[in-house]
């Protein structure tokens, strides 16, 4: 073996340090006669040790997590993702078992509804006008503010989001020493386009429901929604103008303000509008958010 290497080292440095080492063998020193594991020979071990990682079977092979799965899409599997996708299977299953229903809920007063993926048009037309409300449900729900679990409580971040969906699927029932968990629903912004069509101009409302007036139910007469911002736009035009002035209600007389809220109640805009409105988009944000992890668990699995 010594007289290998010495040869190797002299032919190397007759063609040069850009010359290429010849491959050298991994030599095993016999068996022993009871059948016993090859042992590595001493002077050949550094040897041994490149030849393995170069086919992966050495100390440097390749990574266990990434080898022995693949769906001969020829992208990257590993342990992980199997996992992950077998957690989505899972939720999947547990979010269809609350969804209300597979069609989303109809509006009263004879409005026509358009979907365009997470975006929503309402339309009617009443005696010469034209409203329009439309909205988006990214973004919609808001952050909610959950007390720390008590001892006997089930800890609601081990639940997933389909534990939360109690109430909104209408079960009221809880588990002992458990409290019910706060139902998610959609409050989306949105605007409301009121055109007369004898007109080129639209009177544009921009709404949104304070978080202080989410879910109060009867408790009073207020109003549940409010509004933003009022401005003319045109009709012709697909993209609104940023010149065009933007009436903020922050500082607003209130004659005024309650003028413009009773404008659109006589035009359908009402508290009763902004409930069903809210369960309308609380059943398109659940069916999209499914939607989303099917085509997850697809892209995991290929």
């Amino acid at each position: 073996m010594l007289r290998l290497l010495s040869r190797v080292v002299a032919a190397s440095s007759r063609l040069g340090p850009r010359a290429a080492l010849p491959p050298l063998p991994c030599t095993l020193r016999p068996a022993a006669a009871r059948g016993a594991t090859p042992e590595i020979g001493g002077p050949t071990r550094s040897v041994w040790l490149l030849c393995s990682s170069a086919s992966g079977r050495g100390p440097l092979g390749a990574n266990p997590r990434l080898s022995g799965l693949s769906c001969g899409c020829g992208a990257l599997h590993t342990e992980g993702d199997k996992a992950f996708a077998q957690f989505l299977t899972d939720e999947i299953k547990e979010e269809k078992k609350i969804q209300k229903s597979s069609t989303l809920p109809k509006m009263s007063g004879g409005w026509e509804i358009g979907l365009n993926g997470t975006e929503a048009k309402l339309v009617r037309k009443v005696d010469g006008e034209k409203v329009a409300v439309s909205f988006n449900i990214n973004n919609s729900i808001p952050p909610t503010m959950e007390e720390e679990p008590q001892e006997g409580q089930k800890d609601a971040e081990n639940e997933g989001r389909a534990g939360k969906w109690r109430k909104s699927a209408g079960s009221a029932e809880t588990l002992q020493g458990q409290k019910e968990q706060p139902e998610i629903i959609s409050t989306p912004n949105f605007v409301v386009e009121v055109t007369k069509l004898s007109n080129n101009q639209s009177l544009v409302f921009d709404c949104h429901y304070p978080e202080d007036e989410v879910g109060r139910g009867d408790e009073d007469d207020s109003d549940i929604f409010a509004i933003r911002e009022v401005s003319f736009q045109p009709t012709a035009e697909d993209d609104w103008k940023d010149t065009s002035y933007n009436l903020n209600t922050d500082s607003l007389d209130w004659a005024l303000y309650d003028h413009l809220m009773d404008f659109l109640a006589d035009r359908g805009i009402d508290n009763t509008f902004a409930d069903e409105l809210v369960e309308l988009s609380t059943a398109l944000e659940h069916q999209e958010y499914i939607k989303f992890l099917e085509n997850l668990n697809s892209f995991i699995k290929c």
